[in-house]
């Protein structure tokens, strides 16, 4: 048998009221007895019949996730850091993937009943916000992504327009001239994409030079190699490429070095997310790194607050996580 409820309370000195309400993240308790308690639960290895808190009005402790893809680098560590702030919160993270299809996500969007998951923290690709409205008894939901959530849901998003318009014009400041964009996705209702482009064609106009623009079906490295290959054919050779993911800027590095073109001596490649393979290629990638540890953090924090009776009813939030370009040899400036 596992230990229960009172076996906690007697160990942490507190009543069983207490231990449900720190399993159950209700604001009103200290911050040393909370510590204490979930001390003890570790301690006991104390697991909460969720089934019988859930028939008691009470919280499931299940949140999902669900993103586009989970082998994805990107949102692989985004969800780490979203499984550790949740188990922080004595919540399981159930994750699911919808590879950005309409009715994979729509099956998820609106198939959670509450009894089974207290919220969701989702990064939809085919469903605009509009379309990811629920039933009044759904459980609560945070976006994220580069949608804008017309006031319908709490979001939580990085300035992507800002952050692309700085990775362009660090290649405009090293003196790059002929600076092509990878990663347009002009078939997907996410604006992640389009507010890339969005800054790109700003910083370019600034700077008074032209544009060049190719889109990709999807996010992966043979996107960005087959695109890099497209421009070296079609006679538009560049000095610089900005890549809208890690993973396109690592596949235009290996179609680069294929034609026999150094980094960053013929080309700048820059990317975007600052995954863990980008630090350790060769060259080094530079990359729009957003602050994905405040990405989950927010999202949890909003779900939290909605989970409370004075959170409930609020108005939805929309949270800027931060981000900053991290220059590493791949845009070194050529002397």
């Amino acid at each position: 048998m596992g230990a229960s409820i009172k076996d906690v309370a007697e160990r942490a000195g507190v009543s069983p009221r207490t231990v449900s309400n720190v399993v159950n993240d209700f604001p009103l308790v200290a911050p040393q007895t909370r510590a204490r308690v979930l001390r003890v639960i570790e301690e006991l290895d104390y697991r909460p019949n969720a089934a019988a808190r859930s028939l008691r009005g009470g919280r499931s402790g299940l949140v999902g996730l669900v993103i586009p893809e989970i082998a994805s680098p990107y949102f692989g560590e985004l969800a780490d850091l979203l499984t550790r702030g949740a188990d922080e919160r004595s919540w399981t993270l159930l994750v699911d993937q919808t590879n950005g299809d309409r009715d994979r996500e729509e099956r998820l969007m609106h198939g959670m009943p509450r009894q089974v998951v207290d919220g969701l923290i989702v990064s939809p690709w085919a469903l605009s916000p509009a379309e990811l409205q629920r039933r009044p008894d759904a459980p609560p939901l945070v976006l994220l992504g580069e949608q804008d959530a017309d006031g319908l849901f709490d979001h939580v998003a990085i300035d992507n327009v800002a952050a692309a318009e700085e990775a362009t014009a660090h290649l405009v400041a090293t003196g790059r001239r002929r600076i092509a964009a990878i990663g347009p996705q002009p078939h997907l209702a996410n604006g992640t994409a389009q507010q890339r482009l969005t800054g790109y064609r700003r910083a370019l106009r600034n700077a008074d030079l032209p544009t060049v623009e190719v889109p990709v079906t999807a996010l992966h490295r043979r996107d960005g190699a087959d695109a890099m290959r497209h421009l070296l054919d079609a006679g538009h050779r560049p000095d610089a490429v900005f890549c809208f993911t890690d993973q396109l800027a690592l596949g235009a590095l290996r179609a680069a070095a294929d034609r026999g073109l150094g980094v960053p001596r013929d080309l700048a490649v820059v990317g975007f997310d600052d995954i863990e393979d980008g630090r350790y290629s060769v060259p080094s990638l530079t990359t729009v790194a957003p602050d994905k540890a405040a990405i989950a953090a927010h999202a949890l924090d909003c779900l939290a607050r909605r989970l409370t009776r004075a959170g409930a009813s609020e108005p939805a939030r929309r949270v800027t996580a931060g981000h900053r370009l991290t220059v590493r040899e791949s845009s070194a400036r050529v002397t």
